[in-house]
């Protein structure tokens, strides 16, 4: 994720879209999976064991940026 978008994110984890969160996934490798059913996207990575869902809802809540942030943070090859 580049880095003036992963500070964006982590100092204000207020008012992003999912279209946001595929963004920021897609740019560190990650895959953000729409749902075939139901609300929650599902956000993995090959190197993770965990898979993070984020409802779609507007607006997501803190919460879930915040869990964002930390999974990708936790990628290899991340910058802290």
């Amino acid at each position: 994720m580049p880095d003036d978008l992963r500070e964006r994110i982590r100092r204000n984890p207020r008012d992003w879209r999912i279209e946001d969160v595929a963004n920021a996934c897609r740019t560190a490798g990650a895959t953000c999976t729409p749902p075939r059913k139901g609300s929650h996207f599902k956000v993995k990575h090959e190197a993770a064991s965990e898979i993070l869902t984020i409802p779609a809802h507007r607006p997501i809540k803190p919460v879930y940026i915040r869990e964002l942030v930390r999974f990708l943070d936790a990628l290899p090859g991340a910058a802290p």
